[in-house]
C-alpha cells in the first residue's frame, strides 16, 4: 500500500512534506524544464516587499567548503508587480503558493500582506523576519518584542496561513518561536541563512559585495537540526524545516527532529531535481520501514 506523503500546515493541505526555500528556486518558471514541479508539496516565491528593490552590490554569491554565501538583499519587483507579472506562472502549477514577504516596518509587512490576501491564487504567506543582509529585518527577529509586532500586524492584514521564518543569528531561538505563536503564527520555519562571510586574499578583500551574506547549505544542518528540535518541544504549531537539506535522508532527519514540512534550498543551485529526488526518496523509506503514514514520523527522534 503507498504511504500517506500528505501534511498540512494551517489551512494549506500539502500532497507531500517538499517545498523549495524563497530565492532558491525563483518564480518556478526558471525550473519548469528541469523538474515537474506540480509534484511539489507547496512552491515558496522569493521575497517580496512593498515596493521593488535592486538588492546588493555585487558580487553577491560565493562558494564556500560544504555551502554558499550571498547578499542578492531580496532583489524583487515589488508586490505590485508581483501579483501582476510573476504570480500567474506559479499559480499554473496548481500547487499551494506561499509568498515570501519582508518590510523596513510593520506598516510595510501589513500593507504587502492586505495587497497579497485579496488574491485567491495564495494559500500563505511567509514572513521573512530574518535576512541576514537587510539590517532592519535582521533586528526584528533578534527582538521578541520586534516579533510579536510583526506577526500580529501581517495576522490582522490577512486570513490565509501565516508562516515566520525564524534567524538562527540570536541567543535563544525558542523564546522568538514562541512570541511568534503568541502573536497568531500559524506555522514556524527554520532556519534561515547563518552571518558569515569570505575573504579572497588575494585582493584582500570579502568576496562579497556587501562584506558579509548567509551561509546555506550542508555546513549548517547540524545546526538547524538542533534548532527543530529545541522549538518543536518548545511550541504548539508546526515547523517547516530547512537548512542544508541535499536529499531526503536529510529530509527524514527533520522530520525526526519535529518538522512536518521540509525545504529544499541550496541543493537546487547544485541539482535542479533534488526536490523531486527528496520526495521520492521519503517515499521510498516509509515502504521500506513499513510507515503507513508521514505524519507518524514528526518528532519521533529517541530520546
Amino acid at each position: 500500500m503507498k504511504p500517506n506523503l500528505k501534511i498540512k500546515i494551517g489551512n494549506i493541505e500539502m500532497k507531500n512534506p517538499v517545498t523549495v526555500a524563497s530565492g532558491t528556486f525563483g518564480y518556478g518558471s526558471e525550473f519548469e524544464s528541469l523538474v515537474d514541479i506540480k509534484n511539489l508539496g507547496a512552491i515558496v516565491s522569493k521575497t517580496i516587499t512593498l515596493n521593488a528593490r535592486v538588492g546588493n552590490k555585487p558580487p553577491r554569491i560565493a562558494e564556500t567548503p560544504a555551502g554558499m554565501l550571498n547578499s542578492i538583499g531580496l532583489e524583487n519587483p515589488g508586490v505590485d508587480k508581483f501579483l501582476t507579472e510573476k504570480l500567474p506562472a506559479m499559480a499554473r502549477f496548481r500547487i499551494p503558493v506561499i509568498v515570501s514577504i519582508a518590510g523596513e516596518s510593520e506598516e510595510e509587512y501589513r500593507k504587502v500582506a492586505e495587497k497579497i490576501d485579496r488574491d485567491d491564487r495564495v494559500q500563505g504567506i511567509e514572513i521573512n523576519i530574518s535576512c541576514p543582509n537587510i539590517h532592519t529585518n535582521e533586528l526584528i527577529a533578534q527582538n521578541e518584542t520586534l516579533t510579536a509586532k510583526v506577526v500580529e500586524a501581517v495576522k490582522g492584514a490577512t486570513k490565509k496561513t501565516v508562516i515566520t521564518k525564524l534567524s538562527p543569528n540570536v541567543t535563544n531561538i525558542v523564546s522568538i518561536a514562541k512570541a511568534a505563536e503568541r502573536s497568531g503564527s500559524d506555522a514556524i520555519s527554520l532556519i534561515n541563512t547563518i552571518t558569515a562571510m569570505a575573504v579572497d586574499i588575494k585582493k584582500k578583500e570579502s568576496k562579497l559585495g556587501n562584506i558579509t551574506g548567509g551561509l546555506s547549505g550542508p555546513a549548517i544542518k547540524p545546526i538547524a537540526l538542533n534548532m527543530v528540535w529545541k522549538v518543536y518541544h518548545g511550541v504548539k504549531i508546526p515547523i517547516i524545516g530547512m537548512g542544508g537539506i541535499m536529499d531526503w535522508q536529510d529530509a527524514i532527519e527533520f522530520m525526526l527532529c519535529g518538522a512536518r514540512a521540509v525545504t529544499v534550498g541550496t541543493a537546487n543551485f547544485v541539482n535542479p531535481e533534488a526536490s523531486s529526488e527528496v520526495i521520492k526518496g521519503i517515499e521510498d523509506y516509509l515502504k521500506a520501514e513499513k510507515i503507513n503514514d508521514i505524519n507518524s514520523i514528526i518528532g519521533k527522534l529517541r530520546i
